[in-house]
């Protein structure tokens, strides 16, 4: 894949973190300083919006876009990895979704499922009470592996991950800076191996699934998902400017995580570990990101 050129001029990027957490929901004292929500990032380009994945994040992502739109239309793109619970479990709660005037796009770039079929399995009965096709906002689905989407001036390519079931990555490119969304992934595979490098390349933010250390790895092969030592490596490889440890696993303590993050960035200087209610801001292409706290 060709970088397309940017200019640095293009409206602020904005990202903020709704959900970290990978597999559960975990409400415990000792990791809610990291988060206990499942996957959902927001990033702004100007005044366009993107989500990527519906954990239970995408809850109280909803109800901050209500109350900022007050009562105003609400235009939404929303992109989903895969459909695993922990990635797809917030929709049901998702309060723009409830409102006529709404316009949800949703993307995927998962081959061989039909997107609004899948969406409205999970909210049939017995699961849920409403079913997807009573949701007042009005809904698009789109299949986004073979054909990059373009919005205003971001353009999002998909790419194909290693992963139970099939799972795709996102790269966005925006006047401001790039970003790359990798959750849900395993290293090994040398030809998903080398498409995540190329997507990455020259990425100003990296965002990777760093479930496993390497000891806990060896005893989750074939699980799906990658350490922190592969994250820097990419990071390393693919010349980023920020990596940020995504999809922590459930039992990971706060402890535990800021430990995970001490050691990647011996491997990997500009290193974080995404934390709900963080934000990263790229005004222009400059490394590493603007990171702003809670």
């Amino acid at each position: 894949m060709k970088t397309r050129s940017r200019t640095n001029n293009g409206p602020e990027l904005a990202l903020k973190f709704w959900g970290v957490r990978g597999s559960t929901p975990t409400p415990n004292v000792d990791n809610l300083g990291f988060g206990g929500n499942t996957p959902c990032i927001e990033v702004r380009s100007g005044s366009d919006v993107f989500i990527f994945d519906a954990g239970t994040g995408l809850r109280m992502l909803g109800r901050s876009l209500m109350q900022e739109s007050a009562g105003e239309p609400i235009r939404l793109h929303m992109f989903l990895t895969h459909f695993h619970w922990d990635h797809i479990q917030g929709l049901p709660f998702f309060s723009p979704a409830y409102v006529g005037n709404n316009d949800i796009r949703f993307y995927s770039g998962v081959s061989n499922v039909n997107l609004r079929d899948v969406l409205a399995g999970q909210m049939s009965a017995p699961y849920f009470p409403v079913q997807f096709q009573e949701l007042l906002a009005t809904r698009c689905c789109q299949d986004v592996l073979r054909e990059p989407v373009k919005i205003g001036e971001t353009t999002t390519y998909a790419f194909a991950m290693n992963h139970p079931q099939g799972a795709s990555g996102y790269r966005l490119e925006t006047p401001s800076g790039v970003v790359v969304y990798a959750s849900d992934l395993e290293h090994g595979d040398p030809k998903l191996d080398a498409t995540l490098r190329d997507y990455a390349s020259g990425a100003d933010v990296l965002i990777y699934d760093a479930m496993y250390t390497p000891a806990e790895y060896e005893t989750h092969r074939g699980w799906g998902h990658s350490t922190w030592l592969e994250a820097t490596r990419v990071a390393r490889d693919a010349r980023v400017g920020q990596l940020i440890l995504f999809h922590h696993d459930p039992w990971h303590t706060d402890s535990m995580c800021e430990a995970i993050v001490s050691d990647a960035r011996k491997e990997f200087e500009n290193t974080i570990g995404a934390m709900e209610g963080t934000s990263v801001r790229l005004k222009k292409r400059i490394k590493p990101a603007t990171i702003v706290g809670v």
